[in-house]
């Protein structure tokens, strides 16, 4: 089933659906501006959380196959993830 988008509206965001392994995030459950740190500020907070979560791998995952995600995914920054995926290659 699609969802019809009206002329001038944005499509949906795509992203992990509910249902998923988004509902165990432990993310989820904490401030989420810790995820989004500002230029210059740590990331530390937000990698403390993702250490503990159960669900690291898979947001790991989803991450790596989203260049574009800003923020602390699967406890890494963008620019850890770049690095990594140029590693595997």
């Amino acid at each position: 089933m699609t969802t019809p988008v009206r002329a001038g509206a944005s499509a949906p965001a795509a992203g992990p659906r509910p249902g998923t392994w988004i509902e165990e995030a432990l993310c989820a459950q904490t401030d989420p501006e810790a995820f989004h740190p500002r230029v210059g500020e740590s990331s530390a907070a937000a990698k403390r959380v993702c250490a503990v979560c159960p669900v690291r791998a898979a947001c790991l995952a989803y991450a790596l196959g989203q260049p574009e995600l800003a923020g602390v995914w699967g406890g890494l920054t963008p620019l850890e993830r770049g690095q990594l995926r140029r590693w595997a290659r």
